[in-house]
């Protein structure tokens, strides 16, 4: 039985990589029937793909004018579809918006790229690192020497992911309260420039220099920093306001007059030099039992086998375990809906007969596209 705020939605995916995979899985945690569209072929159903947890997989071989045809009816009865192939390849394979909205006028068609429907890199390769390249993002990241790319959190599921569920979900009101439905084009280039919004402001306002390490919150200031302790491991000092800043000095022993002049840029590198040597006396765990939970703004820096064990973690049940396999649990949380991980990541082709049954379709149905080839899995 689903359950969350996005119960009775029903959502269409056509089977991707990396943002696809993680859109259609917020929307499944929150509720929603995500029926994946995958291509012919066996595999999947490990429990460690899990940006796959939660929706339904129909196997459809895409070139057999059944399956195209299966798709459609599928989105007469959808309230979403959202594809992440480069522009022109639903319109080639008789998917595209035009014929969608034909069919469903309700429909909200999402479609997702790295460069978006339009302009010059709009049909060229990419990765994440690409995408945040040109809007001033990556630029910003990394040491004075060079950029470094910050995973694949900015582009791919910051500025992809999350902006596709967001325009989904803005578009289904919209569809709602007019009855008519829109395409969304998020392109992963145009999110990473939004999510750079307050950057471009304190560069309006001259307070950002381009010089990476130079500022507030880049790593420049040794208030807004991570440090390396005794044992080699690490943790994150974020001591911004004069308050908290106060109690870092006051829970660090550091009574150097220097220190009072927190926001002098030109002392910044010698004042991380010194609260460094300071921090690498004691081990990690010894600095937090001296600043966790107090108003240092303070937390050690955790890998990923650790951070499901911290008890902040532990008592928010921020991780789970399914099938073995540690994850995050669904976010955000509800007080009178709570989304749930709706199930283990589908094999391809697994619930042909049972999505296409609730969706609508007729068990004869179901064998005539078995038995034309149409029906893959």
């Amino acid at each position: 039985m689903r359950q969350g705020p996005l119960t009775g939605l029903k959502v269409i995916e056509f089977a991707g990589i990396g943002p696809g995979p993680f859109c259609g899985m917020l929307l499944s945690d929150l509720g929603a029937d995500v029926v994946r569209i995958d291509r012919k072929g066996a595999g999947g159903g490990r429990p460690s793909d899990i940006t796959a947890r939660g929706r339904r997989s129909v196997a459809l071989d895409l070139k057999n004018p059944a399956a195209i045809e299966t798709c459609l009816k599928l989105m007469e009865s959808a309230d979403v579809v959202f594809e992440g192939f480069r522009p022109g390849v639903m319109e080639r394979l008789g998917l595209g918006p035009d014929v969608a909205l034909k069919r469903n006028p309700k429909l909200v068609y999402g479609r997702m790229t790295g460069w978006g429907q339009t302009g010059p890199y709009a049909n060229a390769a990419g990765h994440d690192m690409n995408y945040i390249a040109i809007t001033g993002a990556l630029h910003a990241v990394g040491t004075k020497d060079k950029p470094i790319p910050p995973l694949n959190l900015v582009g791919d599921f910051g500025g992809g992911a999350l902006y596709l569920a967001f325009g989904i979900l803005a578009g289904v009101v919209q569809a709602r309260e007019t009855g008519k439905g829109q395409v969304i084009d998020c392109a992963m280039s145009d999110g990473a420039a939004s999510l750079m919004s307050m950057f471009y402001g304190f560069k309006a306002s001259g307070i950002w220099k381009e010089e990476r390490r130079s500022n507030l919150l880049d790593g420049g200031a040794h208030f807004y920093d991570t440090y390396q302790c005794s044992d080699g491991k690490w943790i994150s000092i974020g001591s911004i306001e004069p308050q908290f800043y106060a109690l870092l000095l006051e829970k660090t022993g550091i009574n150097d007059p220097a220190f009072q002049a927190q926001h002098d840029r030109d002392g910044w590198d010698g004042l991380r030099e010194k609260l460094g040597h300071v921090i690498a006396q004691k081990t990690r765990d010894e600095w937090c039992e001296i600043m966790d939970a107090t108003d240092v703004c303070f937390a050690p820096v955790l890998d990923l086998d650790e951070a499901p064990k911290h008890k902040h973690n532990v008592a928010r049940e921020t991780f789970v375990n399914l099938e073995g396999v540690i994850q995050p649990a669904p976010a955000p949380r509800f007080s009178a809906t709570p989304g749930k991980i709706q199930g283990p990541p589908p094999a391809i082709g697994a619930h042909d007969r049972e999505a296409l049954g609730d969706w609508g379709f007729s068990a004869s149905d179901i064998d005539a596209l078995r038995n034309s080839g149409a029906l893959a899995g």
